[in-house]
């Protein structure tokens, strides 16, 4: 199990974690696969299996599905718009980048070692609550491939906790790997978190915490909201640092859609109405029920 999916004790002291109302979401939730529309398919599987070790199944002439080793459900869905144009780092609302969570410190390590031998370039930061390293597909679509830090050691005051950009120490993660290759990325690996490029920080609390029942865990950090279920760090950030940029068109690289998994259809009828109560459209389909945000993201509640 990941810390992606562990609950976290909740306390008043100002020591833990403890949210500004009952939880409204529960700590099982999980994220799913996200759906990203490309402009050459084949470019494309080539990075994702070369660089992030992906394994695609289930690959149509303009689709594929991208699992880790061993995973039933896929991480990444990949669609092809033939020719669609590229996406300049913070140029358009939507997709900041999708983060995808290893099961410890030593598959970081590994992965880490594996881009420096294949010389692919990426930045890195240590947040204190995870280390995590940052790509850019062929696309220009934003990739974090990260590492939690023992729950023991995230520090929460007053409900926030305590997160930060700091340089990573790359050769102690690197250390980690003890020198094991890199062969793919392994079982237990799970979609961890999604950043979003926003309009505004406060609308956008409206509706992820007012509406959809995240509970925020980081407000102060500039320009940006964190939010979680369970006291996990954060399954959503969003962010206002493209400024006044539009949403991405159809004609563009971008974000199709992201899952949430809730763990009964109980949850997910709940979750449905507080969302229609706060005047949101909410949609049918066959797999889940899909609303958009107010910048046009749209987000499926599922239940698997």
């Amino acid at each position: 199990m990941t810390d992606a999916s562990k609950g976290c004790g909740m306390d008043t002291t100002g020591s833990g974690f403890a949210p500004e109302r009952s939880p409204a979401l529960p700590a099982t939730l999980r994220l799913g696969q996200v759906r990203l529309q490309v402009a050459d398919l084949a470019r494309s599987l080539d990075y994702y299996t070369t660089v992030l070790g992906l394994q695609p199944r289930a690959t149509t002439t303009t689709t594929a599905a991208l699992h880790a080793e061993g995973e039933a459900a896929p991480l990444l869905e990949l669609v092809e718009r033939a020719g669609c144009a590229p996406l300049a780092a913070n140029s358009r609302l939507g997709l900041y980048h999708f983060a995808i969570l290893l099961p410890d410190r030593a598959a970081l390590g590994r992965f880490l070692a594996h881009l420096s031998r294949i010389g692919t370039r990426f930045g890195a930061s240590d947040h204190l609550v995870s280390e995590a390293v940052y790509l850019r597909d062929p696309d220009g679509l934003g990739i974090e491939v990260y590492a939690d830090r023992p729950r023991s050691s995230w520090r929460w005051t007053h409900g926030e906790l305590a997160m930060a950009t700091e340089p990573l120490d790359a050769s102690s993660v690197i250390a980690e790997g003890r020198g094991e290759p890199w062969t793919g990325m392994p079982t237990g690996t799970v979609m961890g978190h999604l950043h979003l490029h926003v309009g505004d920080i406060d609308t956008a609390s409206h509706f992820y915490h007012d509406a959809l029942g995240l509970d925020r865990t980081v407000s102060s950090y500039p320009g940006a909201l964190f939010l979680s279920a369970g006291g996990y760090h954060h399954h959503l950030g969003v962010n206002t640092w493209a400024g006044r940029a539009a949403a991405a068109s159809d004609d563009e690289a971008r974000l199709l859609e992201w899952r949430m998994i809730l763990p009964t259809e109980g949850v997910a009828n709940a979750v449905v109405a507080r969302l229609r109560a706060a005047g949101h459209d909410v949609a049918e389909a066959t797999d889940g029920s899909v609303v958009t945000d107010p910048w046009g993201t749209k987000l499926r509640l599922a239940t698997r």
